[in-house]
């Protein structure tokens, strides 16, 4: 892909006069192939000199190029690796971690619960703490892989979600993210590969990106990670790990049905590969199906969290491990913090032993309900995909449109969005879609504003562009 792309390139800068120079004109079709997924996240450019010389242009022609690039963050320079694409390919692409607050802005680009439900039962809680007899040891250190009510509490909560769960084998974590982290560097060493959709989770492209472990995407289809290109990718590239979001797939809100599950579940036995379910949209399905670590729990590190479904300002998570795993796991954790917070853990199993968990789960499922009524009459006949309690839905664009020039005016009608590259790991794959977070506008008026503005914008097109004209006496 990279090779037949500069093969394009050398025409492109052989055959035009343009009127910018040619170190512009070179950083301009790189940003250009980067930003639309022609190159891909993490994939290695050729060393300047070998890239002036495909390109028939001088070094520091190419140096020049490389240093727009760079400080537009498109691609970082690491002593030992060479030049690669940034995970940060754009400024709206970035892996964001709090929406925006900015004045005039709708944030549709980070997934958040869209009710306040959860600060009013953390207000009436509070005032209780001190009367719990597990309030005394908040100043204390605890186990690294949390307190052991906290993970008695955490195991029937996941028993409730179709695990076999022990509290043994549950390790206490801030959030899904650091979960995941601890997963990775428990069981993958630096230039091994991980597999994952190849339109998948910003997060785990990130990491890995950190940890110098390969990330393969295998191909989907409308009903997730197709079952022979997982075959495919493992007997070609031998992987440690395959990581899979198995129900309200970030982006592309595909839930993987039960004939799906076990078709992917008999190829990652076979391959004895270890699993990584990332399952924390799942108890906002109506009708949950069984986790993949249900059929598969020896093979499995099952990983959630109560940040989608009742707060990410909890931050606590659970991984779900082997039981030989457990011990790297909870080292891993002790070197990162030592330990969680005990206070979120303690709040978190109060909300967890009360049954106010489940309650604002309803809560948070019933205004979902209705914000997906408000995508499915605004949207129409838009090539939208999403579930009845998603918190995300997956736009496809018009051929018209480019998914970054999309994204970028949306926000200059004040709307903020991800575009689908972003999420891709397959060169090949330019996703031409952006995701939207209808949990994210503060109301469900916001919302309607949003989702206007994204449907004018796919149905109208893009703005026409003024011709450009060149001076063919200009070098």
């Amino acid at each position: 892909m990279l090779d037949t792309l500069l093969t394009e390139v050398e025409k492109e800068l052989g055959s035009l006069n343009h009127p910018e120079p040619l170190y512009i004109q070179l950083a301009q079709a790189l940003s250009n192939a980067i930003r639309s997924g022609q190159i891909g996240l993490g994939e290695k450019l050729p060393p300047h000199r070998e890239l002036a010389k495909r390109l028939k242009v001088n070094v520091s022609t190419v140096t020049r190029a490389m240093a727009i690039l760079q400080d537009d963050k498109l691609i970082e320079t690491r002593p030992g690796r060479g030049t690669r694409v940034s995970a940060y390919r754009s400024e709206e692409a970035q892996f964001q971690s709090a929406p925006l607050n900015e004045t005039g802005i709708i944030d549709l680009s980070v997934n958040r619960p869209a009710t306040d439900a959860y600060n009013h039962v953390l207000a009436a809680l509070l005032p209780e703490l001190p009367l719990d007899p597990r309030f005394s040891s908040m100043k204390d250190y605890h186990p690294s892989e949390g307190p052991t009510w906290a993970r008695e509490a955490a195991a029937a909560w996941l028993c409730q979600q179709g695990l076999t769960a022990n509290a043994s084998q549950v390790i206490m974590c801030d959030g899904a993210q650091h979960g995941l982290a601890l997963a990775l560097r428990a069981i993958v060493e630096p230039g091994e590969t991980v597999l994952a959709d190849d339109i998948t989770y910003q997060g785990i492209a990130a990491l890995c990106r950190t940890l110098d472990v390969n990330l393969e995407g295998v191909r989907t289809d409308e009903r997730g990670m197709v079952p022979q290109a997982l075959q495919d990718a493992c007997n070609k590239h031998a992987p440690r790990a395959v990581f899979i979001v198995s129900s309200i797939q970030n982006p592309t809100a595909v839930t993987l049905d039960q004939e799906r599950r076990n078709e992917l579940l008999t190829v990652i036995e076979a391959a004895g590969v270890l699993l990584i379910e990332d399952d924390v949209y799942r108890p906002l399905l109506d009708t949950p199906i069984p986790p993949l670590a249900s059929s598969l729990p020896e093979q499995t590190l099952y990983i959630t969290s109560l940040s989608k479904c009742v707060a990410p300002g909890l931050r606590i998570g659970f991984i779900l491990a082997p039981a030989d795993l457990v011990t790297d796991l909870s080292s891993s954790l002790r070197v990162d913090c030592w330990s969680t917070a005990p206070l979120s853990a303690l709040v978190a199993t109060r909300l967890m032993e009360s049954g106010k968990v489940r309650d604002l789960i309803v809560v948070q499922r019933e205004e979902l309900r209705a914000r997906q009524a408000i995508l499915r009459q605004i949207m129409g006949d838009l090539d939208v995909h999403s579930g009845p309690t998603a918190p995300h839905a997956w736009l496809k664009l018009p051929d018209s449109w480019q998914n970054h020039h999309f994204s970028n005016a949306c926000l200059n009608k004040g709307v903020a969005v991800l575009p689908g590259s972003a999420f891709v790991l397959a060169p090949q794959n330019t996703s031409n879609a952006i995701r939207i977070n209808l949990s994210a506008a503060s109301t469900r008026e916001q919302l309607t504003h949003g989702l206007t503005v994204i449907a004018e914008l796919s149905r109208n097109g893009p703005p026409p562009q003024p011709r450009l004209s060149y001076d063919s006496n200009t070098q």
